[in-house]
Order: C-alpha cells, then sequence, then structure tokens
C-alpha cells in the first residue's frame, strides 16, 4: 500500500479524504414544473464518517458486537486477545445488560485484574450498553485446549 506525498511544508498527518454525499432536495423541479424525478431516484444517504455506526444506537447491543469489543482486549504476556485465547466462556446478552463469564490462563494470573478491568472498559464504551457484569469462573479449568485451533497452531500446540 503506498503512502500519500508529503507537503514538506505541512506539519501533520495526510488525513484520508472524508467521503462527501449531498442528499438533492425532492422538490427540486425543473423549469416545466415537474418535480425532478431523476434527483428522487439518485438520492444518496448520508454516510457516516469512519469510525462510527451510525446504526450502534437502533441495531442494539449483540453476541457479535460484545466480541468485537472483547477482541481488543489482549493478554499483555502473550499479546493475543482474549477470545481467541479462549478465556470468555459465555457471552449473556439481555437487552442493553450483558454478562461475561470468563476465566484466566491460572489461578495466579498477574495479569488477571488488568484483563477483567480493561474487558469491562470495552464492553462499557459501547454505544447503547447499559450495565456489564464480569464472572470470573474456574471451572472448567482453562486448557490450551480452548484456544482457538488457528492461534493453538501459531503458538506451536
Amino acid at each position: 500500500m503506498s503512502e500519500l506525498p508529503q507537503d514538506p511544508d505541512q506539519n501533520s498527518t495526510p488525513q484520508p479524504a472524508q467521503p462527501v454525499a449531498e442528499v438533492p432536495s425532492h422538490g427540486a423541479s425543473h423549469a416545466d414544473g415537474k418535480a425532478d424525478e431523476k434527483a428522487a431516484e439518485t438520492a444518496v444517504e448520508p454516510v457516516a464518517s469512519e469510525g462510527t455506526d451510525a446504526s450502534a444506537s437502533t441495531a442494539g447491543v449483540t453476541e457479535d458486537k460484545v466480541k468485537l469489543a472483547l477482541r481488543r482486549v489482549k493478554d499483555p504476556e502473550l499479546n493475543l486477545n482474549i477470545l481467541d485465547l479462549g478465556l470468555i466462556y459465555a457471552i449473556n446478552v439481555e437487552g442493553v445488560d450483558i454478562s461475561i463469564d470468563m476465566s484466566l490462563t491460572s489461578p495466579g494470573c498477574p495479569s488477571g485484574p488488568e484483563i477483567m478491568s480493561e474487558a469491562e472498559q470495552q464492553l462499557k464504551a459501547m454505544p447503547g450498553v447499559g450495565n456489564v457484569a464480569m464472572n470470573l469462573v474456574w471451572s472448567p479449568p482453562w486448557t490450551p485446549d480452548r484456544i482457538e485451533p488457528r492461534v493453538r497452531a501459531y503458538l506451536g500446540f
């Protein structure tokens, strides 16, 4: 992928062009007084800016959106996300409330509080989320068998 050429006089990072969409007035008319049907047929919906989900508040909280948020949480020692590591045992979404059952690689995991806190923060930052409950469970105990197969192969298990 090629980078955008930089102007040596600029001290800022180049920003990608934002899409611009115009919605023509449906009441526009030609000189003959008839509504511009072509404009109505070619109306373009406004484009949401990058990084926002225009339908997030209307679509509600889903298990898939929860999984996406949890994939951003990494075990700091392994630098792998907690979902692929198999640390997430259950995801329960009831309306806007989320309940997560998760484990750690061991009861003495020094990163446990950090991982759980980050997971909770990522979930609370999702649009439309109400209460978030993080439940630490030890049964069944975590084993490397819970790691996603592609990640397990990458790790050499």
